[in-house]
């Protein structure tokens, strides 16, 4: 009682604790999360330019993408896919918006007509597309259904934008083109050319170890070509793997459990309250049953020839004689047991032609009428007056046959291979002799069968087989389970390397990994662990634990970058290859005596080659690849003259001018500026988004929801 009077006493003190409790517990949120404005941004996919794209309806798009592809595209790929096309329409609109671009009724119109010229709906007799009906259909459809009126008012609004951007494009294109002078220009590029010598010094003539690259001479670099090095925020991990496989017991228990499905074995019936025997696969008589009810892979009823058997136990399993077992034998993550039950000699390929008489209630029956009975008359009769004169069969077929994917090439279904058709049909063709013509029964109603051509026969053999797949047990994956969580709690406490190896794991690692990717090399699609790794709480050093579709994997993340210009270490495998190649070109040129290229060749232990024909457009070296700084440099000597050396792509080089070819004048270049000007805009319209894309002002927050 005395606690509880206390209690009351200070009642008000504990109730401003909490709620000072409470309301720091919300402030910390709100302070994470951005602020009290937040909650917009947790409906908020990405801002461009002030223009918010909306979490709904971008998931919406993502959804419907991810369903026209199937499974052929990842979550992440189509939301890649997605941003990209919602990133082009806003930037682009804004665009379109601020130049006052409209789209004309004519304009749309015309789309309409492209769009619509093939639908024999709006075509007139003469084949050509009639807008009268097109009004019409557009009438009609305003009055009698609303749903299909507001599409088609979506499907020209979607043609209105269409035009809105083919004008802005044209505007685009039409303040891009090319001079006369400037088709000279590129005429000259592709015609003047030049015979000259050279002697190359290749930087690979100077050690490394003879050029120093520091760090202050890579960050001067950085300094001076900032853009290039600007970078996304990534993030670097090292994991292991932990695959979810069966132990050696597992298996065993396996083929055990396969043995056991040999023999005949009695099993108690409590629907009746007696015991059953059961048969087993050495004495069963359906086999079709037994490994229905006892395999995890389907029973195969279907004759196979020797070619269609492959891996290692093929020759073994085709050789058996009817009645014969092999196994058990493992393939491919089973344990199996495979019995031959029966043989024949076949054609390994029949070529046949059918007529398919429906009649109600039978698969293809909808809207026959005919009875099953009526049907059967029918079909005899065909058959009767075809095997009288199988020349009829193709006429017969186009007029009687339900089979619309070949009545109108007389019935005719190719070569196919035993087990290609239903049971009875498949029976009826490879049982039979080339000539042959008979009725068949099977679900879709009476065939017409006329066999046209049979390949030689040979050996082939129906085989039963049970399998049981090799699983990992729930004691092997709870012994899994608790040694990938012993290595996570140790990797977390001490050296992640170290206690890898202490556990002969193999560590892997990942550099660099963007907020949007999600495939980890080794690992696969683990997009759970970039999100972590991207997650404001993760800190360099933290170790998490991750199930996959086959085991776990554990990450450690070992480092981050933050959206900006690359640190001297980043930057480094990029930057000192090219101040290295700066340095030795220094070193070459200083090296470098003698007053003619022969001179300068024996001076430096090298030949003096030869390049002719050689132009501004394809400034290609014989012997030395791309330099087009080298080859524009000889263009500007006059012939006989020797360059200054030259920096180039592969080495120092001095050349000479031996001669020059200059085309002949044209009376016009306007061909040329044409092309040049074509070109231009070609690239002027791919261009465009891009560099609106790098001017725009963009707050992707994708890697938040997806």
């Amino acid at each position: 009682m005395a606690v509880l009077n206390k209690i009351r006493q200070r009642s008000v003190f504990l109730i401003i604790i909490i709620a000072l409790a409470l309301f720091s517990f919300v402030l910390a949120d709100v302070i994470r999360n951005g602020g009290m404005a937040s909650q917009s941004s947790q409906n908020t996919i990405a801002t461009v330019n002030g223009n918010e794209i909306g979490r709904e309806e971008f998931a919406r798009e993502v959804e419907a993408f991810e369903r026209n592809m199937g499974n052929n595209m990842s979550t992440t790929q189509a939301v890649n896919r997605i941003w990209e096309q919602k990133l082009r329409q806003v930037i682009l609109e804004e665009e379109v918006e601020k130049l006052g671009i409209r789209a004309g009724e004519a304009q749309v119109t015309q789309l309409v007509r492209t769009q619509m010229a093939n639908n024999p709906n709006f075509t007139n007799e003469a084949g050509m597309f009639d807008e009268n009906r097109l009004r019409e259909y557009v009438a009609n459809l305003k009055e009698t259904s609303p749903q299909a009126y507001e599409q088609w008012q979506q499907f020209t609004s979607n043609l209105a934008e269409t035009a809105k951007m083919n004008s802005y494009y044209n505007m685009v294109g039409a303040g891009v083109g090319a001079t006369l002078i400037e088709g000279e220009q590129a005429y000259r590029l592709q015609n003047d050319n030049i015979n000259m010598k050279f002697v190359q010094v290749p930087y690979s003539s100077v050690p490394d170890s003879e050029v120093e690259v520091t760090k202050s001479d890579i960050k001067s670099y950085l300094d001076n070509h900032s853009s290039r090095f600007e970078t996304e925020a990534s993030r670097s991990l090292q994991y292991v793997i932990f695959e979810e496989s069966a132990s050696g017991d597992d298996k065993t228990e396996a083929k055990e459990t396969l043995n056991s499905l040999r023999n005949q074995r009695v099993e108690y019936n409590a629907a009746v309250g007696a015991n059953d025997t059961l048969a087993g696969f050495d004495n069963t008589d359906d086999y079709a049953t037994f490994v229905g009810n006892n395999s995890d892979l389907p029973f195969e009823n279907r004759f196979k020839f020797r070619n269609d058997f492959s891996g290692n136990n093929a020759e073994a399993i085709f050789s058996l004689n009817e009645g014969e077992t092999y196994g058990p034998y493992e393939e491919n993550g089973y344990w199996k047991l495979s019995k031959v039950i029966q043989t024949k000699n076949i054609p390994d390929s029949v070529k046949a032609s059918h007529i398919l008489v429906t009649y109600q209630g039978s698969q293809l029956g909808a809207g026959v009428s005919r009875s099953k009975e009526e049907a059967q008359v029918l079909a005899d009769s065909i058959a009767g007056v075809v095997k009288g004169d199988n020349a009829k069969f193709a006429e017969l077929a186009s007029e009687f046959s339900a089979d619309g994917s070949n009545k109108e090439q007389g019935g005719d279904l190719g070569y196919f291979v035993p087990g290609t058709m239903i049971p009875a049909f498949d029976n009826y063709v490879f049982d039979n002799s080339t000539g042959d013509v008979g009725v068949v029964e099977t679900p879709l109603g009476y065939h017409v069968i006329s066999i046209d051509d049979q390949t030689e026969a040979a050996r082939a053999v129906k085989v039963a087989t049970i399998a049981k797949e090799i699983q990992a047990s729930e004691k092997t994956m709870n012994n899994l389970f608790n040694e990938v969580t012993k290595f996570e709690i140790s990797a977390s406490e001490g050296d992640f390397g170290d206690i890898a190896k202490q556990g002969n794991y193999e560590v892997r690692t990942v550099k660099d990994v963007k907020a949007l990717e999600e495939n980890i090399p080794g690992a696969g699609a683990q997009r759970r662990v970039i999100q972590w790794a991207f997650e404001d709480e993760a800190k360099v050093g933290d170790v998490r634990r991750f199930e996959t579709n086959n085991g776990y994997v554990v990450a450690q993340l070992t480092s981050k970058r933050d959206k900006g210009l690359m640190s001297v270490e980043e930057a480094s495998g990029e930057v000192t290859p090219i101040l290295r190649k700066e340095k030795k070109a220094k070193l070459i040129k200083d090296r470098l005596k003698g007053s003619s290229l022969q001179e300068i060749a024996n001076n430096q232990g090298v030949s003096v080659q030869n390049a002719d024909a050689v132009n501004l457009s394809s400034p290609t070296l014989a012997g030395a690849g791309e330099e087009p700084e080298v080859v524009g440099a000889v263009f500007s000597l006059e012939p006989g003259k020797v360059s200054s050396p030259i920096a180039g792509e592969k080495g120092v080089y001095v050349a000479e001018l031996v001669s020059k070819f200059e085309a002949p004048t044209m009376d016009s270049y306007k061909g040329f500026a044409q092309q040049e000007s074509a070109a231009r805009r070609a690239q002027a319209t791919m261009r465009i988004f891009d560099a609106l894309k790098k001017k725009a002002e963009i707050e992707d927050n994708r890697a938040r929801f997806y």
